[in-house]
């Protein structure tokens, strides 16, 4: 009787590696990959484990040979073999058992190799069109496991991911951000990773991207991913220079279908709300102006506030500075122009260089204008701010003291 491949599948697998290793002609390989590749898929589950020659395929010559056909076989089937021995490795781990250290070493040598090849994909790659949705697939798989996570952080991998975040139009350009954001979920629950990830523009990215992107799957992904980040100081605080908490009440207003989407935004509304009472004093002027919702908060008029951080807003190439001037350009709000322009008299006052800075900055002719403006709180602050910007060095050094 023909025994069927579940019942005799590991010896098929084991008979055609071995036949790998001795072979050359490029249609036999492709032939043999193709039949391994279908049979895994049944199988491994079963004897991925337990039977140690399979790892044998640590040998393939054919993952860096060999045309593209092969080469993709090669990957699809070493993803599936070590993605299934290193979740049963990390099982027994959480279970305090340990496998034997000659099969460990045997498959960290294959994981090793396998990512090292994926990571020049997603860096150089071999196929113009399908190496990048290769790499990427095969990550979604291979992330899922904590262990696997520690040694792509190792291998330098998240800062290739970073460039594949960007809104995406066509439906294969989805599929390959909604995978590149479903890596940058699942190493999101490694503290190595999110501490790599704080460092980037990954955050930025994520949130242009949820921003504007319709499809529900890659909105819950990313929002997902924000929420699991949050937590960390730095991701945090990028969260909020880049106005998610406004993006997030949007998206909430959206008609979503997924009830774990809606969920996940409540907690990450939550969450926001939470780091913002958390911030320092500096970091929650610094959102107040980022956002343009300028009021006479206590901080405004705090001589102790501009003492403190007055050299903090020297911070990106004088990034406040120029967004006060941008408000001063752009708003229709009185009370905004109005403490706009204290700010920036403020700024004069405290800052060694204030009335070099806010000059070269071309301030004086925005705020100048603002003196005929028919609020009369503007108009006031408008002049304290021309009064400081043209004060002679003698009395601008007895104001600051």
């Amino acid at each position: 009787m023909r025994l069927t491949p579940i019942q005799d599948g590991p010896s098929y697998v084991r008979v055609f590696t071995d036949i790998l290793r001795d072979i050359s002609k490029e249609e036999t390989v492709e032939y043999v990959l193709a039949l391994i590749d279908e049979m895994l898929t049944v199988v491994v589950v079963d004897f991925a484990v337990k039977n140690e020659n399979l790892y044998g395929v640590d040998k393939f010559k054919w993952l860096h040979e060999g045309n593209w056909f092969i080469q993709e076989k090669s990957c699809k089937i070493l993803t599936l073999i070590v993605s299934v021995r290193q979740k049963a490795r990390d099982a027994f781990t959480i279970n305090g058992e340990t496998s034997q250290s000659g099969s460990n070493s045997t498959i960290d040598d294959v994981l090793e190799g396998l990512l090292n090849w994926l990571c020049f994909q997603l860096n150089n790659p071999s196929h113009p069109a399908c190496s990048l949705p290769l790499a990427i697939n095969c990550l979604t798989n291979l992330l899922r496991e904590p262990s696997v996570r520690t040694s792509f952080v190792q291998a330098d991998g998240i800062k290739l991911l970073i460039p594949l975040i960007s809104p995406a139009s066509t439906q294969q350009s989805i599929q390959l951000l909604y995978e590149t954001c479903l890596c940058i979920w699942l190493l999101s629950y490694y503290d190595g990773a999110v501490d790599y990830l704080a460092t980037t523009r990954a955050m930025p990215r994520l949130v242009e991207v949820v921003k504007g992107s319709t499809k529900e799957k890659v909105v819950r992904v990313i929002v997902l991913t924000l929420r699991n980040l949050l937590p960390k100081a730095a991701c945090g605080a990028q969260m909020i220079d880049v106005g998610l908490p406004q993006i997030v009440q949007s998206l909430k207003a959206q008609a979503w279908s997924d009830e774990d989407l809606l969920d996940a935004l409540n907690q990450l509304e939550d969450g926001l709300q939470v780091h913002l009472k958390n911030l320092s004093s500096f970091d929650k002027y610094k959102q107040e102006v980022l956002l343009g919702h300028l009021d006479w908060y206590p901080v405004h008029k705090d001589p102790g506030f501009w003492k403190e951080n007055i050299t903090n807003f020297e911070e990106n190439d004088f990034q406040i500075l120029r967004v006060l001037i941008t408000i001063l350009d752009t708003s229709t709000d009185p009370r905004a122009l109005a403490v706009a322009c204290y700010d920036l008299s403020q700024f004069i006052k405290y800052h060694p260089a204030g009335r070099i800075i806010v000059s070269d900055l071309k301030a004086k002719d925005r705020v100048m204008k603002l003196m005929n403006h028919e609020n009369a709180e503007v108009t006031k602050n408008a002049l304290l701010c021309i009064q400081r910007l043209f004060l002679g060095a003698k009395y601008a050094s007895f104001l600051q003291s």
